[in-house]
């Protein structure tokens, strides 16, 4: 027949206040007297109990999980603790072990619990932060954006089959500060702006503009076309975070200031503080008045001379009226 039994000890490489649990398990047959000197007489396995969980990980492939993992709360803000609540846990556990991410390699164990024990033992991807109750429920303390992800569960019950189950944890972080782009602040009247504004957040940041204060619609890249001097001021990105809850806001200055733009090739250009002479523009005015003037002069003069019709005197005002037509 074979049995079970468990013995306690403490290895000389352990802390004493830690015992560590060996589970052994013993198959005896006994012999009679006449059986000849070559017959087995015992069988004696002795292993530790978190050596036997190993084991048997791989020696059995994992069934279909029964057991579930719930997080909570289901949404983390960074820098608050995770629970990873496990439930329909069998009676007849053994041992489990939790790693980081879907699979199961060595190097992504977070910590293994043997439950006759209570013995937790780190694995390779602790971070220190975890640890583990005896429902075998760990708690994550101080989650940060890089703990976001799934988590497995394996467990190993008395009869040595291995089952899984899987956890996640979203943990929401930011917005931090956007960043406008690009930086640029000087423009010339008639140029086009466009602005983009970007900030890390988990879930990804919404954005909305306000220009001088006056709200625009809620987009992430903002387009202004043909500026004109009207169109400097503050132009400020608000980045909203739905899950956190939080705002963060960039402000950039823009300036909207020189010259007109050129004409094209081939068409004439017009410029109101100088002519294409050389001369001031006020001098060029004066000039074409006094020609205006004086044409207007030279043709009533003719007008007088060559189309005399007539001339009287009214009686009253004693005006000659001199008349063309």
């Amino acid at each position: 027949p074979c049995r079970r039994h468990t013995h306690t000890q403490i290895p000389a490489h352990t802390h004493t206040h830690t015992p560590r649990g060996w589970g052994i398990n013993t198959c005896s047959v006994s012999r009679a007297p006449a059986f000849p000197p070559d017959t087995p007489v015992q069988i004696l396995i002795r292993l530790p109990s978190s050596l036997l969980v190993s084991l048997l990980t791989f020696w059995n492939p994992p069934t279909t999980a029964q057991v579930t993992v719930e997080s909570v709360p289901p949404n983390a803000a960074e820098g608050k603790d995770v629970l990873l609540r496990v439930h329909r846990l069998p009676g007849d556990l053994v041992g489990l072990s939790w790693f980081r991410g879907a699979s199961i390699a060595p190097s992504r164990q977070i910590l293994s619990y043997v439950v006759d024990t209570q013995v937790t033992t780190p694995g390779p991807a602790h971070s220190g932060r975890e640890t583990i109750y005896p429902n075998g429920s760990p708690l994550l303390r101080r989650v940060t954006l890089n703990d976001t992800g799934n988590y497995t569960l394996q467990i190993v019950r008395t009869n040595t089959q291995v089952e899984q189950g899987t956890g996640q944890i979203r943990v929401f972080h930011g917005p931090d500060a956007p960043t406008i782009s690009p930086s640029d602040s000087q423009y010339r009247p008639g140029a086009s702006l466009r602005l983009s504004c970007h900030a890390a957040s988990n879930p990804p940041a919404r954005y909305s503009w306000l220009i001088n204060g006056r709200p625009q619609p809620s987009t992430q890249e903002l387009f202004i076309p043909n500026l004109t001097a009207n169109d400097s001021g503050a132009y400020t990105c608000i980045a909203s975070n739905s899950g956190t809850h939080l705002n963060k806001t960039t402000v950039q200055t823009i300036t909207v200031s020189g010259p007109l733009p050129t004409a094209p090739p081939g068409f004439p250009r017009f410029d109101l503080g100088r002519s294409t002479t050389g001369l001031p523009m006020g001098s060029i005015i004066g000039i074409a008045v006094r020609v205006l003037v004086g044409l207007a002069l030279t043709v009533v003069l003719g007008c007088l001379l060559l189309r005399i019709r007539t001339g009287r005197y009214d009686g009253i005002s004693h005006t000659l009226i001199l008349y063309c037509s």
